[in-house]
């Protein structure tokens, strides 16, 4: 057998991820960092639908990706948990493959004592469909919806109530998404030839949750299905139609799990917040 590589407790792996890659164990991680409280509050007005419907092609591990573990968790009881612990938030929509629903509920969710309901919707075959899918399962009396990629565990519930409250302070607005600003020199490339370089101040990096109003986020999907339009992401499906969406700077560790060196990353990013847990 392979030996295993546990890269949250042996961080010198991450020094040379390509050569751990080959017999990586992906669910080596065992210890447990502590849960969050979940709590739901009397009226809440916001619905989270968690995107977990990707077959996670590039992630090169037979079954996906949200079901891989970090620290005795999978990926997606990560990015639920979050949520479960903001109050305004009533109700969970998991969208994932129809024929995977009782796989996802028996290991990510039922054996986590999570406070707010949870329902399941099936995925559809691209991300804009499986958004439209988990948006059928929100009751019309939300306010608000809020849209999560499955495979960002890291997002913590203080930056989703902040993006939340953020829309809900601008009354003026329709949406408001998590991104972080770009880093990296950008070139603007024609047939391999460098032909400008933009001021990169102006771009940034869209990451999720995005948080709209659920009526016009209905009306945009409503309207980019009759016209064709695919996005690439919920926020463009607003912009498109004229809406105002704020961005809220987030954190550079609010990681997608997208190929296996996401998932040293996100490794040593939870190796960080252990220690830090452990000096408090």
């Amino acid at each position: 057998m392979p030996k295993t590589i546990d890269p949250v407790f042996s961080p010198e792996v991450l020094g040379a991820a390509e050569l751990a890659m080959g017999d990586f164990d992906f669910d080596a991680l065992t210890q447990t960092i502590g849960g969050l409280k979940g709590e739901v509050d009397k009226h809440p007005q916001t619905a989270a639908i968690i995107l977990a419907g990707g077959t996670g092609e590039r992630f090169g591990k037979e079954g996906g990706k949200q079901l891989v573990e970090i620290a005795g968790k999978p990926i997606l009881t990560w990015s639920a948990e979050a949520f479960d612990a903001v109050g305004d938030i009533g109700l969970i929509v998991i969208v994932c493959p129809e024929d995977r629903q009782a796989e996802y509920l028996k290991h990510a969710i039922d054996p986590f004592p999570f406070v707010t309901p949870v329902v399941m919707a099936p995925s559809g075959p691209s991300r804009q469909e499986s958004a439209f899918s988990g948006l059928e399962f929100v009751p019309e009396d939300y306010e608000y919806v809020v849209l999560h990629d499955g495979a960002r565990p890291l997002i913590s519930p203080d930056l989703i109530a902040h993006t939340i409250a953020t829309l809900k302070g601008n009354i003026d607005c329709d949406g408001a998404i998590v991104a972080h600003p770009a880093v990296d020199t950008l070139k603007v490339v024609e047939n391999g030839v460098i032909v400008g370089t933009p001021d990169r101040s102006v771009f940034w990096n869209a990451q999720t949750p995005q948080v709209f109003r659920a009526g016009i986020y209905r009306r945009a999907h409503a309207s980019a299905l009759s016209d064709g339009f695919v996005g690439t992401d919920d926020s463009s499906l607003i912009e498109r139609l004229g809406g105002r969406v704020l961005v809220v700077e987030g954190k550079r560790d609010n990681i997608k799990l997208t190929v296996p060196e996401d998932y040293l990353m996100l490794a040593a990013a939870v190796r960080t917040m252990y220690m830090k847990g452990g000096e408090e």
